[in-house]
């Protein structure tokens, strides 16, 4: 059970504690367990949606030719989440989604494929940090601007 717990963790972040649970909930179950956290994280982020987000950071991403960018505002609840190193790594990722898929607005962009995860959407990548960091994450502006 150990070397499954250290997995989930690995790919979601989550507590212990909760991995754990997860576990016995489904028989040992890896592929359960991961179904079972991300039926919860979407819960958690429904509670969570009301929540005011207004702090957050700007994010921008130069694509490597120099000649296309994004700039993003992808907003939380407290200066403290804003700051962390999980909320910066999925505003440089969604700054890269959005130079690679072009969406024309944030409810587009939400239903794309991930590009690093094809398997999950831009929301399900959102929902599960916000399981994680426990705050209502919302995208904001954001531009895409290309030579």
């Amino acid at each position: 059970m150990i070397d499954s717990i250290k997995k989930i963790r690995a790919e979601t972040g989550l507590s212990v504690s909760d991995i754990k649970k997860a576990l016995d909930e489904a028989g040992g179950s890896e592929e359960k367990a991961f179904e079972l956290l991300r039926e919860r994280g979407h819960r958690i982020a429904e509670k969570k949606s009301s929540r005011q987000a207004d702090q957050g950071i700007v994010e921008s991403y130069i694509h490597s030719n120099g000649k296309m960018g994004v700039i993003l505002v992808l907003n939380c609840e407290t200066d403290f989440v804003a700051k962390s190193p999980e909320f910066k790594a999925l505003a440089h990722d969604l700054a890269m989604q959005i130079a690679s898929m072009d969406p024309k607005d944030a409810q587009e962009l939400m239903g794309q494929p991930f590009i690093k995860d094809q398997a999950r959407t831009v929301k399900e990548l959102i929902t599960g940090h916000i399981a994680k960091l426990g705050e209502n994450i919302k995208v904001g502006e954001f531009v895409r601007l290309e030579i």
